[in-house]
């Protein structure tokens, strides 16, 4: 894993390298969290916890603490035929998924793009569009027969579930904006898609998002598997929680637990994180689509690390720390880096700047001194460090909460998946924060949205 320190050495070699990397960090020193600073952090979040589960204190809790109906874990014997459909993003996916005895498993899927115009216009366009799709899929497979064929949703937006078949939009995320949806049910406007559709026979049996979805694919492969969590686009938790201590519960009186779908990107949404928040981050927030909200996956998911990194390389241009003060015309237009560029610079061993100088030459700069790729990977490598860190710190008030002695965290997502240190980062860090006695360990979740549905589904609809 790189170290910041070891990043800079070899170049603090005259004196206005080493003053300008000095005033760098200076810049940088808000995105930069001791550990005493990320237990009050999860101090906080467990208290939000506490309120999202209590019945008075739920209404205005920021962490909601969702009932997803999921009260049975997988157990790798699950069997039969179902279909996927994995809503989250700009794509989404149609899936066919076989299951068999002993953790047998066969996929076949097929990736559909949402235009800008789908995801900001109107939300029977939307759910007629993915249902034509989804029929094309049916088809194209030769599913098409008289008996229904079950399926799993996995709908990566904050829902209100009140079954496992039904889910009400709180507010959408991700960049999509769909009007008449927000309230509503979004098994049923899919359904209805659907039956307008001649002979597609298909019948959506469970509904869950993509952390529920890491979780059982990832308990589906390990029993021991507790805790989902997405780290991607967006960021969210689920964990499994004993019913009593859920007490607005309305699921199995007969079982002792339930998934529980945190919703923890709106941490912060009530200023529990104003003094984690820094210039930068009120910059984003003020230019969002939804200010004001999912305050905490600001601060975290790969929508927004990007834009961070633009933020604050305009502010070191601005006080002509780096490139001599001159700004490339590039870093004028917001969104315009995204995430894998900071996997790019960081995928470097210390002291050298290959993807530095690949990215910088990308924006514009012909010819950057190596003080020059120092200071932008520092100012990569506390971003990066920031959000890995606050994510630990809510995976360590989880495992303290939960006070299980051996624990399996499922994590799947683009950030996770593709920057070099972010698995390290995390076990390192959970590391320093969980409570003694408390083993964890953390496994990349395989197509949580997909096969993870798919188990689900199994269980709610066994004759798949």
């Amino acid at each position: 894993m790189s170290d910041p320190k070891k990043s800079c050495i070899g170049h603090l070699n005259n004196l206005k390298t080493w003053r300008n990397h000095i005033r760098v960090r200076r810049l940088c020193r808000n995105l930069v969290l001791p550990n005493n600073k990320l237990r009050e952090f999860m101090n906080r979040m467990t208290s939000c916890i506490d309120e999202g589960l209590g019945k008075e204190t739920h209404p205005k809790a920021t962490i909601k603490c969702w009932q997803t109906y999921v009260q049975d874990m997988p157990t790798g014997n699950e069997k039969g035929q179902f279909l996927a459909l994995d809503l989250g993003g700009s794509n989404f996916r149609v899936l066919k998924l076989d299951l068999g005895e002993n953790r047998y498993f066969k996929m076949s899927q097929e990736t559909y793009e949402c235009s800008k115009e789908l995801m900001n216009g109107s939300g029977t366009i939307l759910f007629d569009y993915i249902a034509n799709c989804l029929n094309k899929f049916v088809i194209a497979q030769g599913l098409k027969s008289n008996s229904q064929l079950p399926l799993g949703f996995t709908f990566s937006f904050p829902m209100s579930q009140s079954s496992i078949d039904s889910g009400e939009l709180v507010r959408w995320t991700k960049g999509y904006t769909c009007d008449g949806v927000v309230n509503q049910d979004v098994v049923q406007l899919l359904s209805k898609s659907i039956k307008n559709i001649p002979d597609l026979n298909v019948h959506i049996c469970a509904i869950l998002n993509d952390t529920v979805g890491t979780l059982m694919s990832c308990a589906w492969l390990n029993p021991k598997t507790r805790i989902g969590l997405i780290v991607g686009t967006g960021c969210n938790c689920c964990y499994v929680e004993k019913v009593k201590n859920i007490q607005l519960f309305s699921g199995d009186p007969k079982k002792e637990e339930m998934v529980i779908n945190l919703e923890w990107g709106a941490y912060g949404d009530n200023n529990e994180l104003e003094d984690f928040f820094t210039k930068y981050d009120k910059v984003i927030d003020e230019n969002s689509e939804n200010r004001g909200q999912q305050i905490f996956e600001k601060m975290i998911s790969g929508m927004y690390l990007g834009e961070l990194l633009r933020l604050v390389l305009l502010d070191m241009i601005d006080k002509e720390l780096i490139f001599d003060g001159t700004k490339p015309s590039m870093l004028n237009t917001p969104q315009s880096l995204t995430s894998d560029v900071l996997s790019l610079i960081e995928n470097d061993p210390p002291g050298t700047y290959t993807g530095t100088r690949k990215f910088l030459q990308r924006i514009g700069v012909a010819n950057p001194t190596d003080g020059d790729c120092m200071n932008v990977r520092y100012a990569t490598e506390c971003i990066s460090r920031r959000s890995a860190y606050l994510v630990a710190a809510g995976l360590s008030a989880i495992l303290n909460k939960m006070n299980e002695k051996d624990v399996i965290i499922g994590v799947d997502g683009s950030v996770y998946r593709f920057h070099p240190y972010y698995h390290n980062l995390l076990v390192d860090k959970i590391s320093e924060l969980v409570n003694s006695g408390i083993k964890f360990g953390i496994i990349l979740s395989e197509d949580g949205s997909g096969r993870g549905a798919a188990v689900l589904a199994s269980a709610v609809c066994p004759d798949g």
